[in-house]
């Protein structure tokens, strides 16, 4: 790859302009989820095992990885009685089955709206619904919530999809959402859905979470003035690769990058206004970072534009709330006792 140099920045001495959409980052889901598996190795120590990715950013475990959690596909791999972290994107009731009979010390990093989307599957299925899942097909999000109710759930993607339905009763049909979907598109499903079953039940509150909501309002709200769109963001994660579509759907275009290094120096030929943002599972400094290398082209003017400022906050679960630290030799630390 080309590396990037000053000749990519505009001609002439001009300043190129980068417009901040705020929010942007970690959302409360994310930061809770890296916090369970800091707090883990912190009072268990090494290796602590983390099924999946525990959020889908690259930095982030490659962090992680390198403090000592084992991340691992499948519980096979967890050695029996191992202690093991479930990622905030949630696991089926199968999953919970297996660690339970391998005798697995289970932390659960699922976030908390995640959690509450599985709580209203189980509450329609008890009901006898048809349930419509929308969402991406083998995204963990949706795989965790279909086994809640695997005999209940259908899974649709686009509003095509909504004409081939063939529920057994048209009367009992619920809806839910992946929690990282676009909401224009997703809106185009509801609508599908309200058209084609009219006694169709919604839940009382949105599936999609605030964070991915306030992620693309925001970058929305700075597309019109922006010639390129940089997403931070891995390409596994959901949220931010709708921010990547969101842009190119109005028109602007757009790259997803894991880190400042993946910017292509033909993306930035005449480009004069830079769009940045992140997606909820990616570190802020990743941000920083693509700022500090565009300074590195020429003069660079930094403009914040903050839609809503968050304030969610979620509780860390009972099993680390109260965690301490091992003390330095490794041996227990006792109740009560300061490590």
């Amino acid at each position: 790859m080309t590396k990037l140099s000053a000749d990519n920045h505009p001609k002439g001495g001009d300043r190129r302009h980068v417009l901040l959409a705020g929010p942007r980052s970690f959302c409360a889901g994310v930061e809770r989820a890296i916090e369970i598996v800091e707090r883990t190795l912190e009072s268990r120590g090494a290796p602590v095992y983390v099924r999946k990715q525990i959020v889908h950013n690259a930095t982030v475990v490659e962090d992680l990885s390198q403090r000592g959690a084992v991340f691992v596909q499948e519980l096979n791999e967890v050695p029996a009685g191992a202690t093991v972290v479930f990622s905030a994107h949630g696991v089926s009731p199968a999953v919970r089955q297996e660690a339970a009979r391998r005798g697995l010390d289970v932390i659960d990093g699922t976030c908390p709206l995640v959690a509450r989307v599985h709580a209203k599957a189980r509450r329609y299925a008890a009901r006898a619904d048809t349930i419509v899942l929308i969402g991406h097909a083998g995204h963990e999000e949706v795989e965790g919530t279909l086994g809640e109710a695997p005999e209940s759930i259908v899974l649709v993607e686009t509003a095509d999809d909504v004409q081939r339905l063939s529920p057994a009763d048209p009367g009992r049909i619920s809806y839910l959402t992946q929690t990282t979907l676009a909401v224009d598109e997703t809106t185009e499903v509801v609508d599908a859905l309200r058209a084609r079953f009219p006694l169709l039940h919604e839940p009382a509150s949105e599936d999609i979470c605030y964070a991915t909501t306030n992620r693309q309002h925001a970058l929305d709200a700075i597309l019109d003035d922006a010639d390129l769109v940089l997403v931070v963001g891995s390409p596994n994660s959901s949220n931010s690769v709708r921010l990547v579509e969101l842009s190119r759907r109005q028109g602007t275009p757009a790259e997803l990058i894991d880190r400042a290094s993946d910017i292509r120096p033909e993306w930035l030929e005449g480009v004069r206004t830079i769009g940045l943002t992140a997606g909820a599972s990616a570190p802020p400094e990743l941000v920083t970072e693509v700022i500090t290398v565009l300074r590195t082209l020429g003069p660079v003017t930094v403009e914040e534009r903050e839609l809503t400022r968050e304030t969610v906050h979620f509780d860390l679960p009972p099993a680390v709330r109260g965690a301490e630290p091992r003390p330095a030799d490794g041996s227990p630390t006792a109740a009560g006792e300061p490590a």
